[in-house]
């Protein structure tokens, strides 16, 4: 099994909808810090699991200096935002995304 693992940084805000006071159901935003982790038992015609660089487009071109509300489908928490990542790419099995320092979420896929 060969494994990869890339770090991207973005800025981007969101507003959290919540069932309680809370100062995140204000737009705020954050330096976020994700960290993606693939896979594969076999490496692609080029000699990869999956290039850094795709990895890179689908997530730093799609969420950075954007309001996560407007270009997600969903409530963006960090644990939504982790899950809804690993889901893009097929041979992610698991994503952590910091939004804070000390703040982390992640999503680890049952299977391949």
């Amino acid at each position: 099994m060969y494994y990869i693992k890339k770090t991207i940084e973005i800025s981007a805000s969101h507003s959290l909808t919540l069932p309680y006071e809370s100062k995140c159901t204000q737009l705020h935003g954050h330096n976020w810090i994700i960290t993606v982790y693939c896979r594969a038992r076999e490496l692609n015609a080029e000699g990869m699991v999956v290039d850094f660089t795709q990895l890179k487009r689908l997530i730093k071109d799609r969420l950075d200096h954007q309001n996560l509300n407007e270009v997600l489908p969903f409530n963006p928490t960090a644990e939504n935002i982790a899950r809804w990542i690993t889901n893009q790419i097929p041979q992610c099995y698991r994503t952590e995304v910091v939004e804070s320092q000390g703040n982390m979420a992640a999503y680890e896929a049952d299977d391949l």
